[in-house]
């Protein structure tokens, strides 16, 4: 085999087998507007009908490089309390591709004049794929890659807690309650699921009458594998124009810019690299778009406008 076909092979697999010393959900530079992927009980939160798309492309220039892409939708219901969702991930690396498909249920309580706590669940399914065959080895036969996997459905729940107020939030949660297993041929261990647990947190300072300043953070946490902490700081201008930076703990830093084309759509962009990894040296960095809009059907269905978070 090659050096870069091996390079490309040894980095794929590590990051696709589901191990039990890895971190195995998707990254994200835009976690602060893909909350619902993580946490069920922020459905509803912004007071309308939220629908967003993100793409990622990692380590472009890279063969086989990991892509994915995220379609989150929630809203309140008519009972002010209760809060709808539904995601659906599609996360491909190599030969694998996983595809996640989640309902969420949160309930919201106004505990104060200004803050709410809300509590979340979850429940979908994750299918499976891995075409192991399109691998390509210096062996003629190597059992590990003699059996694809195909749509291998295992289900998915989750719990999530979530605190606003209209400048701040905090939240906790646990999207995969359920460590499935992989096996090849009903008996062989390929690998596991392992519960991951994240903390998210962020607030809105007013620094003039024209410039805000949004510090954000996403920590996940994940049984043998590091603590790792994504700290965005941003600026809001005029409250349309947003501008920030990113560092990813051991393995990235990164910029981000928004724009709130009108009070219900707003257009985001993002560039990181990673410098912690030898993969830095094959490829290009990574590029993450993310569209989100608020729909409003009525006069009488007012959000406020800017909504921070």
């Amino acid at each position: 085999m090659k050096t870069l076909n091996k390079i490309i092979l040894v980095t794929t697999l590590s990051i696709w087998s589901l191990t039990n010393y890895a971190q195995q959900n998707p990254m994200y530079t835009h976690y602060m507007y893909n909350t619902l992927s993580i946490n069920p009980a922020y459905a509803g939160s912004r007071d309308a009908l939220t629908v967003t798309a993100l793409h990622r492309s990692q380590w472009v220039g890279y063969n086989d490089a990991p892509l994915t892409q995220t379609l989150t939708l929630h809203t309140p219901i008519n009972n002010k309390h209760i809060g709808l969702g539904l995601s659906v991930t599609n996360d491909k690396i190599g030969p694998t591709n996983n595809t996640t498909l989640v309902a969420d249920f949160a309930y919201r309580m106004q505990i104060s004049e200004k803050s709410k706590l809300a509590f979340g669940l979850s429940a979908g399914a994750n299918i499976f794929q891995a075409d192991l065959n399109s691998v390509g080895l210096d062996v003629d036969v190597d059992p590990s890659f003699q059996n694809n996997i195909d749509n291998r459905i295992t289900p998915n729940f989750g719990f999530g807690a979530y605190y606003s107020r209209e400048r701040m939030y905090v939240g906790i949660s646990t999207p995969n309650l359920v460590q499935s297993t992989y096996t090849e041929t009903g008996s062989d261990l390929l690998g596991k699921e392992q519960r991951h647990y994240f903390l998210i947190a962020g607030t809105m300072l007013k620094l003039s009458e024209n410039v805000s300043f949004k510090p954000t953070t996403l920590v996940k946490v994940t049984y043998a594998a590091p603590i790792e902490a994504d700290f965005t700081a941003s600026f809001i201008i005029m409250q349309r124009l947003l501008l920030g930076a990113m560092v990813r703990t051991g393995d990235a830093v990164g910029v981000l810019v928004g724009f709130d084309i009108t009070n219900q759509l707003h257009l985001g962009y993002s560039y990181d690299w990673s410098y912690g990894l030898k993969t830095s040296t094959y490829n290009q960095g990574s590029h993450e778009l993310v569209l989100r809009y608020d729909f409003i059907f009525s006069s009488k269905k007012q959000i406020h406008s800017p909504r921070y978070f």
